[in-house]
C-alpha cells in the first residue's frame, strides 16, 4: 500500500492540475484512503496484540458523543477551512479529526 504521505501529495498535485471543480472529489477519494489506511493500522495492532478488545453490553456506546462532537464541528470547520486555506486547510482539518477521533476510540478500548 501507497504511504499516505504520497497520496496527499498526489492528490494535492491533482488539485492543482485539474483545478478547484474536482476538490470536492479529489478529497473524499482521500479521505476514503486515509480511512482505509487507519484501519488498516488498527487490524494490524489488534492482531499484534492478541485478538479483539472486550465488548461491553452497549457497543460503541462511549464512542456516540465523540462521533456526534466530531460531525458538529467538523461542518463549521471545513466551511473556515476550506474558505481560509484551501484543500490544505481542509485535509489538516480532517486529519486532526480523524487522529483525534482514534485516540479516542483507543483510550475507550483501552479502557474497557
Amino acid at each position: 500500500m501507497r504511504p499516505i504521505r504520497d497520496d496527499l501529495r498526489a492528490t494535492l498535485d491533482a488539485r492543482r492540475d485539474l483545478g478547484p471543480e474536482y476538490e470536492a472529489a479529489l478529497v473524499e477519494s482521500f479521505v476514503e484512503r486515509l480511512d482505509a489506511t487507519i484501519s488498516a493500522r488498527v487490524r494490524a495492532e489488534l492482531d499484534h496484540h492478541g485478538g479483539t478488545p472486550h465488548k461491553k453490553s452497549t457497543p460503541g456506546g462511549a464512542m456516540i458523543p465523540i462521533a456526534l462532537g466530531s460531525m458538529g464541528i467538523g461542518i463549521p470547520l471545513t466551511a473556515i477551512a476550506a474558505g481560509y486555506a484551501g484543500l490544505v486547510g481542509l485535509t489538516i482539518a480532517w486529519i486532526a479529526i480523524v487522529i483525534i477521533n482514534v485516540a479516542a476510540a483507543g483510550a475507550i478500548m483501552r479502557r474497557n
